[in-house]
């Protein structure tokens, strides 16, 4: 059906604004003026009368968690209670109340940031938890999603008596040796693998979904499978959803597969990237080399300037990151590597160099999830190896209090480069949703503003994108 949109205001990615557009069977017939959309109209036609309003390409988010998102809606939203351990507590209390949650079912959260905290500097502990409840398994997560704390009865269930380090995590522990419930990166999987997979993912999906149109966002890369007891569930979800005719934002996964015999077996399914319909594509490898930089889990070259006794977490084995990007590679896939650090981006970089000499590739798109702290060195590189840049511009608004902080003066002049970044390789914006709300003008206003959503002194001022890029 020919559907005629006129009277608006119609931006193209150029100006001046045009008042009009016509579509048909999913694409553009044409742009312009009201009067000429209009000689368009068929017997069948439908005129929409945008009456003055703004209209522009539906919105693609570059890197986010779209069923993570669908589940964080479900659970208790801390972000907005995270001025202190007391407020947090309070919160918890609240929704455990409202849900009317049996003994012994899970009671979740996430949002939490203890730099915000006005009564600690300490991430919340099994025993902050265990004064909220002692009959539920309690797990709240990290906004950032790179740790989480566990109360005493989750610790119960996970087997308190055989917890030990696993390689790419770390369990926190008191000055007894206790575990203190706290656990980063790949230690996570050890809480996570006890709170029952969801079984509804696509209801998540929907939910989610409808968030995203909120804001104006028809398309989304999305790292999903780690929601999921099997990749595959995600995929047939998708699928399922698109064959119903209720999938309404493109995805383009980013198949996070975390060994070398899930690649194999991925691609032996005959998965790739590109492999799918319109609605739903498989994308490239994800993989995750480091942490965070809120919770000082971002792997460094030098120590943490606020905490000298770590340098952060490298969730990979130097070795098996080569191994999973090179055989990707000679796969036809692309490779995403979430790097936050300088260190996991130099390893991440020469995972991809070796691959790429090994046997080029002209258009390989390989890339880099976030590049936020980075060398002068390694910007370079993105030119030198042509690599893509997911950034996440909307970082900055909490990021600029801390990034000085966190890795001193000299290493945050050469990060968050986004222009650099834009002239240097190809670059995309995204909100890494749950970590931030998908909220696209937010992102364009840190981008442009350098400065944070509340206004203060900007950041880097020289590396600010023009509302165009």
């Amino acid at each position: 059906m020919r559907k005629i949109f006129v009277n608006g205001l119609v931006y193209t990615g150029e100006l001046p604004l045009t008042e009009a557009f016509a579509i048909e069977d999913g694409r553009f017939l044409y742009v312009g003026s009201s009067g000429e959309c209009s000689a368009l109209r068929k017997k069948n036609s439908e005129i929409i009368d945008l009456g003055g309003r703004f209209a522009c390409a539906g919105f693609n988010d570059s890197h986010m968690h779209l069923i993570n998102f669908g589940s964080a809606l479900r659970i208790a939203d801390l972000s907005l209670h995270t001025g202190s351990i007391q407020e947090l507590q309070a919160e918890l209390r609240r929704f455990l109340k409202e849900k009317r949650l049996p003994p012994g079912a899970w009671l979740r959260g996430r949002g939490w940031n203890q730099d915000r905290f006005s009564d600690s500097d300490c991430f919340p502990n099994r025993y902050d938890l265990d004064a909220v409840s002692t009959a539920h398994p309690i797990c709240i997560v990290r906004a950032c999603g790179h740790c989480c704390s566990v109360n005493s009865k989750a610790l119960e269930l996970i087997g308190i008596d055989t917890l030990t380090d696993v390689p790419g995590g770390v369990i926190e522990r008191g000055c007894s040796g206790e575990p203190l419930g706290i656990f980063r990166e790949n230690a996570m999987d050890m809480v996570f693998d006890k709170i029952p997979s969801p079984r509804d993912l696509k209801e998540m999906i929907l939910q989610a979904s409808a968030v995203l149109n909120s804001y104006g966002i028809t398309s989304c890369q999305s790292d999903d499978f780690g929601s999921a007891i099997s990749p595959y569930d995600v995929i047939d979800a998708f699928s399922e959803l698109e064959r119903e005719g209720k999938l309404t934002v493109r995805v383009y996964e980013q198949s996070r597969l975390e060994s070398i015999h899930q690649l194999k077996q991925f691609i032996g399914r005959g998965y790739r990237t590109g492999t799918g319909s319109d609605m739903f594509k498989i994308g490239p490898l994800k993989i995750m080399a480091d942490g965070s930089l809120g919770s000082r889990t971002a792997y460094l070259k030098e120590p943490y300037a606020d905490e000298p006794s770590t340098r952060g977490i490298s969730t990979y084995d130097p070795d098996a990151l080569c191994s999973l990007v090179n055989f990707a590679h000679i796969n036809g896939m692309q490779v995403a590597i979430h790097a936050i650090g300088d260190e996991a981006t130099a390893v991440s970089m020469d995972a991809i160099e070796k691959a790429l000499k090994a046997n080029p590739r002209p258009d390989h798109r390989h890339g880099i999830v976030h590049c936020q702290i980075t060398t002068r060195e390694q910007l370079d590189k993105f030119r030198e190896l042509s690599l893509h840049a997911y950034i996440q511009s909307i970082f900055l608004d909490y990021d600029i209090g801390i990034v000085a902080k966190r890795v001193g003066q000299e290493r945050a002049a050469t990060s968050y480069h986004f222009k650099t970044l834009f002239h240097y390789a190809s670059a995309s914006n995204g909100s890494d949703c749950p970590v931030e709300l998908p909220d696209v003008f937010a992102g364009m206003q840190c981008a442009v503003t350098r400065s944070r959503l509340s206004g203060g002194e900007p950041y880097l001022t020289d590396q600010a994108l023009s509302m165009k890029q």
